[in-house]
C-alpha cells in the first residue's frame, strides 16, 4: 500500500510509457481477443450442457463440435466462392 501511495505522490507514474493504442481495451486486437474468449466460454458451457444435462458422452460432444466445425467451414467456403 505504501509503495502505491509513494508511486502516486512522487509522480513516478509520469515516467511510465502509455500503452500503445494497438493494445488498448477498445482496439481491434483486444476486441477480437475478447470475442474469442467469449466463444471459448460458450463452447465450454455448451459442452457441459451436452454431457451433463443431455447425457451425451464426452466423445459424442466432441463429435458434435467437430461436425459443426466441418459444416461451418463448408458454408464459409461456399459463401467465399459465391462472393469471390
Amino acid at each position: 500500500k505504501a509503495a502505491f501511495i509513494n508511486f502516486i505522490s512522487d509522480e513516478e507514474w509520469k515516467s511510465i510509457e502509455p500503452v500503445s493504442s494497438w493494445f488498448g481495451p477498445s482496439s481491434f486486437l483486444m476486441s477480437s481477443m475478447s470475442a474469442l474468449f467469449k466463444l471459448s466460454m460458450w463452447i465450454r458451457h455448451a459442452h457441459g450442457y451436452l454431457t451433463e444435462n443431455l447425457g451425451i458422452p464426452v466423445w459424442g460432444s466432441y463429435a458434435v463440435f467437430g461436425l459443426a466445425t466441418l459444416f461451418l467451414g463448408m458454408v464459409l467456403g461456399l459463401v467465399s466462392e459465391v462472393l469471390g
